[in-house]
Order: structure tokens, then sequence, then C-alpha cells
């Protein structure tokens, strides 16, 4: 799959088409995205002895088929191609401006010790 979380995209099909937003999570074996603000269900949880009656709001995953990235560099939606350099590893490029499209994630340790 060419989309990754934390991507920003726009929904081409569908309710939401012409909506952007950052991509939350990643289902691969069911080709489907989530997508922050995108989507948005409803689910009404019945009452209980312990707790109220409420209702949930979540976003609901999409088809990755239905939304194209947004490249950082030409700022349109854009398929996605892969870039092999002689040295390093694979990345991912924006087909109409050749731009990596590889985000500088900074990961946190969890672990404190």
């Amino acid at each position: 799959m060419k989309i990754k979380a934390g991507d920003k995209i726009l929904v081409i099909a569908g309710k939401y088409k012409g909506k952007t937003g950052t991509v939350m999570r990643v289902f691969k074996k069911t080709d489907r995205v989530t997508v922050e603000k995108i989507n948005i269900r409803t689910r009404h949880i019945r009452k209980t002895a312990n707790r109220p009656g409420e209702r949930v709001k979540y976003e609901a995953p999409l088809n990755v088929s239905n939304v194209k990235l947004l490249c950082p560099g030409c700022n349109k939606a854009v398929r996605v191609g892969y870039a092999l350099p002689k040295e390093g590893k694979k990345y991912r490029v924006c087909k109409k401006c050749n731009e990596s499209v590889e985000q500088t994630v900074s990961k946190v340790d969890k672990k404190k010790s």
C-alpha cells in the first residue's frame, strides 16, 4: 500500500469527496485507511447499571482507492511511485514532480529507563 499513517490525503470519491485530512491508521489486510475528521459515524451505547447511555462519534475507515496522496512539494493530489537509490532504502516519490513524499517522523521512545 502506497499510503502510510501521517500522510495528507484528498478524498476523491464518495460523500466526503474534495475533503482533505491526515491518515490516522492504515489497515493493510482490508485496504482501508482511517482519516482524521472524515467519515464520522455515531455509535449509540445502551445504558447499563454501571454507566449511562451515550453517543460516541468515531472515524470509520475508507477504502484506499477513494483517496489520493497530497504531495508536499507540488501540493497536488498525485499518484505515488518508488525510487530505488544505489545506496540506502527505497522511498516514495510524487509522479508529477519526482520529489520525495517521505516525511521526517521523529520517533519518541516510550520506554523511559
